[in-house]
């Protein structure tokens, strides 16, 4: 079964206990895909530890919005390794 990016996501942030180091509040996105990049793109590492994206009644942890932004299937533009940090 294919992943459907173009479906709404809402990322949550880890559930840490310090607020203010959650690094990100939760976010709605219009699709999954802007969700996916963002995680990867945009969230420092310690912020996509123990975060989770829901699309629809599916749930993907760190690991698994990692692959989605990695198949074949991803229909955004990616960044070049060297502004991914």
């Amino acid at each position: 079964m294919r992943f459907n990016y173009t479906k709404s996501a809402e990322l949550f942030p880890a559930a840490i206990r310090n607020k203010r180091r959650a690094g990100f509040a939760y976010r709605r996105f219009d699709t999954a895909a802007d969700a996916v990049r963002f995680a990867i793109e945009d969230l420092p590492a310690d912020s996509l530890n123990g975060a989770y994206l829901q699309v629809g009644e599916a749930r993907f942890d760190k690991n698994g919005i990692r692959s989605l932004y990695d198949s074949a299937d991803f229909p955004l533009e990616r960044r070049s390794l060297d502004s991914v940090a």
